[in-house]
């Protein structure tokens, strides 16, 4: 690390599949060696660096742009999706457009895709349901609500297993795309803007080995796969697959796409609009 650095960046980690391949290639690089590394879920990890728990992490779009005056973007580093996700999910016993005034679960894990799918049923699909919170097991969503809007692990699971259910499958980023001809970002790389402003070098350090990390891992994406399947309850094919659905940059299209549905969050009260001028990226 470089001179600058106080003390080891605290920098969080989620242990979701769709952060693997930011994450990977840190273990064979030794870049592991140079950061405390906190696993956590999504939101403790997006409470903590909003806290100041944290300096660098992985937070959802929603919390980003709520708490955007405090916060840095890590440049071309983002959890998002061109077309279809997999892992971002509304899974429902009826047609979408019969839901209104039906009960829905929203998992109590998402933010993002929790506003997303609120966004695709009101403004797409024209209905209202009656929304309530609930752990993202599907099983016990269904016992309750006519459908659940899911993500990460237990999205993937539900995709898979939902057609031999009878139960319809929407992919929230698919939606979107459908919807505005724009790729989604469902979770950013940021930095406390004043841990960036004490330690330029360790920020430009992170956000490089992060970048050297993930471009390892998409080069050697069925290694990386047939590895994780070891773990995980689904096959190599199946992880390759959702690994290549997903888009782990942050270039002019994505950031088009983020202040979209920034704006649309706006709209809905949901964050505050984000500034049109203004830095809104760390320097590295």
């Amino acid at each position: 690390m470089s001179d600058d650095a106080v003390r080891r960046p605290r920098v969080g980690h989620i242990q979701f599949l769709n952060c693997l391949p930011i994450y990977w290639g840190l273990m064979r690089s030794g870049a592991l060696l140079d950061v405390d590394l906190y696993k956590d879920t999504p939101d403790r990890l997006n409470a903590a660096l909003v806290a100041g728990d944290l300096d660098i992490g992985p937070i959802s779009l929603v919390e980003y742009l709520r708490n955007a005056d405090d916060l840095l973007l890590l440049p071309n580093l983002a959890v998002g999706a061109a077309d279809r996700v997999l892992s971002v999910n509304i899974v429902s016993t009826r047609p979408l457009g019969e839901l209104d005034g039906r009960p829905v679960a929203l998992g109590s894990t998402s933010r993002t895709g929790v506003l997303l799918g609120q966004m695709v049923l009101s403004d797409r699909y024209h209905v209202e349901p009656e929304y309530f919170r609930c752990p993202p097991d599907l099983s016990q969503m269904l016992l309750e609500a006519d459908a659940g809007v899911l993500i990460g692990d237990p999205a993937l699971r539900a995709l898979y297993e939902a057609p031999a259910l009878g139960l319809e499958v929407v992919d929230l980023a698919e939606a979107w795309r459908e919807w505005t001809g724009l790729p989604m970002v469902f979770a950013v790389w940021a930095v406390r803007k004043d841990f960036a402003a004490a330690n330029p070098g360790v920020v430009k350090d992170v956000h490089e080995a992060f970048q050297r990390s993930r471009d390892l891992c998409l080069a050697e994406l069925d290694t990386v796969a047939e590895s994780a399947a070891r773990w995980e309850p689904f096959s190599a094919e199946t992880l390759a697959t959702y690994f290549r659905a997903l888009d782990f940059s942050l270039g002019e299209e994505q950031i088009a796409g983020l202040r979209e549905f920034a704006r649309r969050a706006a709209e809905r009260g949901e964050a505050p609009a984000l500034p049109v001028d203004g830095p809104l990226f760390a320097q590295v």
